[in-house]
């Protein structure tokens, strides 16, 4: 059964991955968010840029082949929570998405997300800045004020599970 906080997750979401504000995802609206989210840090290597617009578009078409119950080619926000209901249909998707997304934060290679990066990366999707500060301290960030790649793919992992609660990942709905 999702938790409370899954549901609000889940609602984010699909508010800031409807780019264009229609009230349905699109395809359009995945390659939109990717470019803008790759555009948001120039110094992120070309391969890691590609790599994240492949991996949104690779969830955006995963998430119409599962979810586009009525078949018109976008996903209503009623279609949308049934990835909040069984998240074990999009875990490859999500997985890709969520390790692109974290390698993409890293472009000096060193395993580690500086806060700049991750805060530019965050705000280009359309999280608030004062939710993103506190996602990247409860990451619990290292010396230099940074935190592993591998810390921040899971936590975009346990946003999209429906039985977390109390995730650092619930920041990001808070305020």
């Amino acid at each position: 059964m999702p938790t409370t906080e899954a549901v609000a997750r889940a609602q984010l979401v699909f508010s800031l991955f409807d780019a264009d504000g229609n009230g349905y995802l699109e395809p359009a609206d995945f390659d939109l968010m990717a470019r803008r989210t790759v555009e948001a840090l120039p110094t992120a290597k070309e391969e890691a840029g590609q790599a994240l617009l492949d991996a949104f578009r690779g969830y955006g078409a995963t998430l119409t082949a599962e979810l586009d119950a009525d078949g018109d080619g976008r996903i209503s926000p009623q279609e949308f929570t049934a990835v909040v209901l069984e998240p074990q249909r999009f875990d490859g998707a999500v997985d890709v998405f969520a390790d692109a997304l974290a390698e993409l934060g890293d472009p000096d290679g060193d395993g580690l997300v500086e806060r700049p990066d991750f805060l530019a990366l965050m705000v280009a999707i359309g999280f608030e800045p004062a939710n993103i500060e506190a996602l990247f301290d409860a990451f619990a960030p290292v010396e230099g004020d940074r935190v592993p790649v591998a810390v921040w793919a899971d936590g975009i992992r346990d946003y999209y599970r429906p039985d977390r609660a109390g995730i650092a990942g619930d920041r990001l709905v808070t305020g």
